[in-house]
C-alpha cells in the first residue's frame, strides 16, 4: 500500500507516463498524481499535501521555476522534495534552479536509473522507513534503504550533455553518385539527445509534429521509442530544444553496408513557445530548400 504521495509535472503526457510508469515500478509505496503545467500543479499542492515534486522546467501557463519559487514561500513545502527534469542543462540555469532551492537537477532524456538515484537521494530515511513498514524492505531503515538502491543497475548515469558544436557531420550520399555539397547555408544541423548517447546529424524534414534525421551509421544509435530531446540551431543564434521519442530507424538506402541511417523522432512538447520557436524553424527550413 502506497504511503507517499508525489506530483509529476510535465507538459508533455509522454514524459509524465514514463516517470510514473518508473515510480510505480521501482517505489511501489509512493502514490503518483500528475499535472500539465505549473498551474495546475499549484492548484493540487493547496489541496492535498505531497512528498515529492518531480517537475519539468518549461511549461504553458506556469514554468517549473515559478512553481518551485511559490512552493518554497508556503510552511507545508519549505522543506519538500523538488526534482527539475528538464532539457535545459546548462550551467545557468542550474545554478537558477539551485539558487531557488531546488533538492535535485536531472537532465533529458533521463534513464529510469537515474531518476530512481536522484529519489532514493533526496528522500532518504522517510522512502527507506516507507519500503520497510509496506514489507518491501529489510527491517531497519538503513537496510530499506540499501535494497532500494539495489534494484538499480551499476551503471552510473550520465552528465546530461551539452548541444555540441555544428561541425563534423557529415551529408548523406546525393542520387547519381555526386559529391555531397557541405556548405553550412545548405545544411540544417540537428543534435539529437538520447539517455546514454548524442546523435550528431543534419535535418532531411521536419514539420509540428516530428523531425527526419540523417546521421552517420558509426555512432551509438536508440532504440524504437527512446526518449529524444532535439536541439536545433534556430539560426538567431538560440538552440531549440525540442521532447520527444524514436519514431523510426530505417536504412537511408537497400545496401546492407550502408553508411547512413534515417531517425524519425515524434515531437511530444506541447508548450506553445516552444511551438511558435518550432514553426518558425519550420519556415525557414522549407524556405531555405526551395
Amino acid at each position: 500500500m502506497a504511503t507517499l504521495k508525489a506530483l509529476v509535472v510535465d507538459d508533455a503526457s509522454f514524459v509524465r507516463d514514463l516517470v510514473k510508469r518508473t515510480v510505480r515500478q521501482r517505489f511501489p509505496v509512493i502514490e503518483t498524481t500528475d499535472a500539465q503545467n505549473g498551474r495546475r500543479a499549484q492548484s493540487l499542492m493547496s489541496r492535498a499535501t505531497f512528498d515529492l515534486i518531480l517537475c519539468d522546467w518549461e511549461m504553458p501557463e506556469m514554468s517549473g521555476l515559478e512553481l518551485l519559487q511559490w512552493m518554497r514561500q508556503q510552511p507545508q513545502y519549505e522543506k519538500v522534495p523538488f526534482i527539475m527534469i528538464t532539457s535545459r542543462g546548462d550551467k545557468d540555469h542550474v545554478i537558477e534552479a539551485v539558487k531557488e532551492g531546488v533538492s535535485e537537477y536531472l537532465g533529458k532524456p533521463f534513464s529510469p536509473e537515474g531518476l530512481s538515484n536522484k529519489i532514493i537521494k533526496v528522500m532518504g530515511n522517510t522512502l527507506a522507513a516507507a519500503m520497510s513498514q509496506s514489507g518491501k524492505s529489510m527491517a531497519g531503515p538503513a537496510d530499506a534503504f540499501k535494497e532500494s538502491a539495489a534494484l538499480l543497475t551499476q551503471k552510473r548515469e550520465p552528465t546530461p550533455p551539452e548541444a555540441p558544436p555544428a561541425t563534423g557531420v557529415v551529408a548523406p550520399p546525393v542520387a547519381g553518385g555526386a559529391k555531397p555539397v557541405a556548405s553550412k547555408r545548405s545544411m540544417n544541423l540537428a543534435s539529437v539527445r538520447f539517455a546514454d548517447s548524442t546523435l550528431k546529424s543534419v535535418v532531411k524534414d521536419i514539420n509540428l509534429t516530428e523531425v527526419r534525421v540523417i546521421a552517420k551509421r558509426d555512432q551509438a544509435f536508440p532504440g524504437i521509442l527512446d526518449q529524444a530531446v532535439v536541439d536545433i540551431e534556430t539560426g538567431d543564434g538560440q538552440v531549440a530544444r525540442l521532447n520527444g521519442y524514436v519514431h523510426q530507424l530505417q536504412a537511408v538506402d537497400k545496401r546492407r553496408d550502408t553508411d547512413f541511417v534515417s531517425v524519425t523522432i515524434r515531437f511530444v512538447d506541447e508548450d506553445p513557445i516552444k511551438m511558435e520557436n518550432l514553426s518558425r524553424f519550420v519556415a525557414r527550413f522549407r524556405a531555405g530548400k526551395r
